[in-house]
């Protein structure tokens, strides 16, 4: 199932339907117990960046500087895509996820590569891709290569520094994959 999935994810990919799909936010809109807006399925950056119930993407972004080594890899390497699974009530979440867009940004990395998919509290969300994708926590951001996944970071990484740790599995990308 999980195989099956990726390969439809990358087949949107691939096909240039990344940013024209996902584009809308695909998702379920619902409210936890302390009234956070949670967003469940595909959602987009522009929903993030523009909704004032989520005022934390800009807050979060002060002070922020993309780490060189990332972005560099990210320029030599911008045909690889990303899947980004996010709680919009989770505070590593609302840390990390503007974070990652502002390191995109300054790579010149084009958004159409980027799936951006919310979860609920317990993980959950439609179409079951958070548990074909074998999400545990959150955020997690799959790095993919010609449909395959290449690695992942979940939450800050090994590093604590989610942005150092998505640049070394990018640089491990084989010259011939490329």
């Amino acid at each position: 199932m999980k195989k099956i999935l990726i390969l439809i994810i990358s087949v949107f990919f691939v096909c240039g339907f990344g940013g024209s799909v996902f584009a809308q936010s695909q998702a379920e809109i619902s409210r936890d117990n302390e009234g956070n807006k949670i967003l469940k399925g595909i959602i987009s950056r522009n929903e993030l960046e523009k909704d004032t119930a989520f005022a934390w993407w800009t807050e979060n972004l002060k002070g922020y500087t993309p780490q060189s080594q990332a972005v560099a890899e990210l320029k030599k390497n911008q045909h690889i895509q990303f899947i980004a699974v996010m709680g919009t009530w989770c505070s590593d979440s609302r840390f990390i996820i503007p974070k990652f867009y502002s390191l995109l940004d300054a790579a010149g990395f084009p958004q159409d590569k980027v799936t951006l998919i919310g979860v609920d509290r317990s993980k959950k969300t439609l179409s079951h891709l958070a548990e074909a994708l074998n999400i545990e926590n959150v955020p997690t951001i799959i790095v993919m290569n010609n449909g395959k996944e290449i690695g992942r970071v979940v939450e800050y990484g090994k590093y604590g520094a989610f942005d150092k740790e998505l640049g070394e599995i990018i640089a491990s990308i084989p010259a011939s994959e490329q």
